[in-house]
């Protein structure tokens, strides 16, 4: 069938979910057919709404045309186009942020409504109901067996020889739920293909449409500087013995710090060749399979811009027995984190000086993304690491105040905080000992007296605050002006 018939079975206040995860492995048709059928109802005075599920993000053709046609009702559990957040933030769509690793048990343990329609974009097909994802799992085998229907994008642009590079594995239920025997990043414990019952496949759409990364910012001086410090830092901690020499598995947030960060571990020479157990699989990590620097890479998603996919796919012999792509209740799995011993890299949007992360909300109030995976890394692996520009907006914002306006990873979660000025080492530190450290190591020259002279105003405590002047850093903002400008 083609896209406009199959989104006429779909009604107001169905719930529809996703195959993707990122702007990679998403449906594109149905969605963009979805959105001009919500339009064309609101022209005629019909309110049309559908709930949506997907893996994490996706593209233009899915949160962007959805969000800008005022159809979506309510979202989880995480996005990151900018329709979508406007559409959030405007209370125009409910949004329900949630741990990736959680998702597919949420639906599983009856927490969520489970989907009407599952939307699933796949490279083949069998006629017995065996389908082959194209670059990413997400929440793929859960959506296809809870939904009542299925609806299969046929994308021509994925080769058939993806075949093999998925493993799809779905654990038990408590209270029969067993080890996840993953012990090593390249183990596969599952079935290359999600089986579907033929009879809920109500219709086939055929597309040739590619993914819809956007390229991330080059390198600058400052990302590349964050990078050096994080790869000196893991050295260090190799030359120390607090690493094995042999080094451990890299998990990674998404942009381009986190590129940037990637390629500086890669190039330093001390540091041996890598695997990489992750969520999202970027651009960094192709180049550095290509120079040897990394054997080996399991993830959710192949979220490439659309050049290095296509690089992916032309030298696929190459690269076949080198990636793994993993539904994300696996790929984000804590059991797994914590048995390989995961480095963990995330990227924060703000810090306080007691090692708190703020990942998610701008000024306390406005959704930016949502927490992703970071959560279900960082609270579990062997070393996490948070990673940010000191400051944002031309130095008028210092990314390090004195408290997070939202708090999304707390000090208990957080080892190493890295900004381009140095390392904080928080590990064994009370709150007056990281405060000190991360002013002293991360926090750009024009705010650490700001910041050491809230310290010293705190009241006398395990953890001293000045309650009243606590947010007064995002006060000088809200109010159009400048951190160096506070009043404490």
């Amino acid at each position: 069938m083609t896209a406009e018939e199959a989104v006429t079975l779909i009604k107001n206040n169905d719930i529809i979910s996703l195959s993707g995860f990122t702007a990679t492995g998403c449906p594109k048709a149905v969605t963009r057919a979805l959105a001009a059928k919500a339009e064309e109802q609101h022209s005629k005075g019909f309110f049309f709404k559908i709930g949506l599920y997907t893996g994490a993000s996706t593209g233009e053709s899915a949160d962007g045309v959805l969000s800008r046609a005022n159809s979506i009702s309510f979202r989880t559990p995480y996005q990151s186009n900018i329709d979508s957040r406007n559409a959030l933030n405007n209370y125009n769509m409910h949004y329900f942020d949630l741990h990736l690793s959680e998702f597919a048990q949420y639906l599983r343990y009856g927490f969520l409504p489970k989907p009407n329609y599952a939307i699933l974009e796949v490279c083949d097909i069998t006629k017995n109901g065996k389908i082959i994802l194209t670059s990413a799992v997400g929440v793929s085998p859960t959506i296809a067996r809870l939904a009542d229907k299925v609806i299969i994008e046929l994308n021509q642009y994925h080769p058939k020889k993806l075949i093999g590079v998925h493993d799809i594995y779905e654990p038990f239920d408590p209270p029969n739920r067993k080890e996840i025997p993953i012990y090593s990043v390249n183990d596969r414990i599952g079935v290359p293909y999600i089986q579907i019952d033929p009879e809920k496949i109500i219709g086939i759409i055929d597309t040739n449409l590619p993914n819809e990364i956007s390229p991330f910012s080059l390198s600058n001086n400052l990302t590349k500087q964050i990078g050096k410090n994080v790869a000196n830092f893991l050295r260090m901690e190799m030359t120390i013995g607090r690493i094995p020499l042999s080094f451990l598995p890299i998990q990674s947030g998404v942009g381009n710090i986190a590129n940037a960060v990637l390629s500086a571990i890669g190039l330093n020479e001390e540091i041996p060749k890598f695997e990489i157990y992750t969520e999202v699989i970027q651009d960094a990590v192709i180049e550095l399979m290509e120079m040897n620097r990394v054997r080996f890479a399991s993830g959710c998603s192949l979220s490439l811009t659309t050049p290095m996919l296509n690089k992916v796919y032309d030298e696929w012999d190459f690269f076949k027995d080198k990636l793994l792509l993993r539904p994300q209740e696996i790929s984000n799995n804590p059991e797994i984190v914590r048995r390989l011993g995961l480095i963990s890299i995330n990227t924060a949007l703000e810090a306080d000086i007691f090692g708190n992360i703020n990942s998610t909300h701008v000024g306390g109030t406005k959704m930016m993304n949502g927490i992703g995976g970071s959560g279900d890394f960082c609270r579990n692996a062997y070393l996490s690491i948070f990673t940010m520009p000191s400051t944002a907006k031309d130095g008028r914002i210092s990314t390090i105040v004195p408290m997070v306006s939202h708090v999304d990873h707390n000090e208990h979660s957080v080892k190493i905080l890295i900004t381009e000025h140095g390392v904080a080492d928080l590990r064994g530190l009370s709150p007056v000992q990281r405060a000190k450290t991360i002013i002293n190591n991360c926090v750009d020259d024009q705010y650490k007296d700001l910041l050491f002279k809230y310290l010293l105003l705190g009241q006398k405590g395990h953890t001293p605050h000045k309650i009243s002047s606590a947010l007064s850093f995002h006060d000088a903002i809200s109010n159009g002006g400048d951190m160096k400008n506070v009043k404490l």
